[in-house]
C-alpha cells in the first residue's frame, strides 16, 4: 500500500506564516502616521540664504570666512541661495548695480553657473572663485578659469548669458533683486537663517551678529533649527 502523502502539515504550516506574515504587516501600518499632509520621505532642510554683490569685497570676506566653512560642515542640512542686491528701474524692466554694469553682468553669470549646476558645492564654489579676483569681473580669462576650476562648462555659461538676447539672464537678475527687496535686504553681504537676517559683513566688519560670526556659530545655530524641523527631542 502506497505511503500517504506528508506534504498537508507543511502546507498548512507555510499557510499560518503567510496569514502571521500579513498580520504584522497591518499592524506595522496601524502605527504609521495616516496624516496625508505629512511627508514621510522628505527631510526638512533650513533656509540658508546669501544676500551679495558679485564685485563687493564684502561679500568675498563674507563668502571666504564664514558661508563656505560653514557649507562645508552642513550642506547636507540647509537649502542654500544665492540672491543678489541692487534696484530694478521700471522704465525698461532693467537692473543697476551699485559697482556698475560689470558688476551686473558679474551677477548674471553667478546666477547662470547656479541655474545649470544647482549643486551649491558647484556654484558657490565658482562665485568664490570670482570674488577672489571681485575687481576683475567679468574679465574672460578669469570666468573661464574658475568655471574650468569647477567643472563648469564655458560654452553653456556664455548660452545662458546671451539666450533670448539676454533677456533671459536679465530675468533671473531682475528676479533676484527683487527677491532681496522684498526681504529688506540692502547690504551685502547679508545672511538670513531661516528666513530671518542672522548676520551682515559691512564695511570690512561684522554687524547684527548677535549669536556670533564664526563658522562654528553658523553651524550651531543650522543644527539646532535642523533638529527642530524633524521634530527631533534633545
Amino acid at each position: 500500500m502506497p505511503r500517504r502523502s506528508s506534504t498537508g502539515k507543511p502546507s498548512r504550516f507555510h499557510a499560518a506564516a503567510f496569514v502571521f506574515i500579513i498580520g504584522l504587516f497591518w499592524l506595522a501600518r496601524s502605527f504609521q502616521c495616516q496624516d496625508p499632509t505629512h511627508d514621510h520621505f522628505t527631510e526638512t532642510k533650513v533656509p540658508l540664504e546669501v544676500h551679495i554683490m558679485s564685485k563687493c569685497p564684502d561679500a568675498r570676506d563674507c563668502l571666504q570666512e564664514l558661508v563656505l566653512p560653514t557649507m562645508q560642515n552642513v550642506s547636507n542640512k540647509v537649502k542654500f541661495r544665492l540672491s543678489y542686491i541692487g534696484r530694478v528701474t521700471n522704465d525698461d524692466d532693467g537692473v543697476q548695480c551699485m559697482h556698475g554694469q560689470t558688476e551686473c553682468l558679474g551677477n548674471i553669470l553667478e546666477l547662470c553657473a547656479a541655474s545649470l549646476y544647482p549643486d551649491p558645492k558647484i556654484y558657490l564654489g565658482f562665485t568664490m572663485c570670482l570674488s577672489r579676483n571681485y575687481k576683475d569681473i567679468p574679465e574672460r580669462d578669469l570666468v573661464q578659469d574658475c568655471a574650468l576650476e569647477h567643472g563648469i562648462d564655458f560654452d553653456n555659461l556664455n548660452h545662458c548669458v546671451s539666450r533670448d538676447d539676454g533677456a533671459f539672464a536679465m530675468g533671473m537678475l531682475r528676479d533676484s533683486v527683487e527677491r532681496s527687496a522684498e526681504a529688506n535686504v540692502t547690504k551685502s553681504c547679508t545672511i538670513r537663517l531661516n528666513n530671518e537676517i542672522r548676520c551682515i559683513r559691512d564695511d570690512g566688519k561684522w554687524k547684527d551678529c548677535k549669536d556670533g560670526f564664526t563658522p562654528e556659530d553658523l553651524v550651531r545655530d543650522i543644527n539646532n533649527l535642523y533638529k527642530t524641523a524633524q521634530g527631533w527631542s534633545e
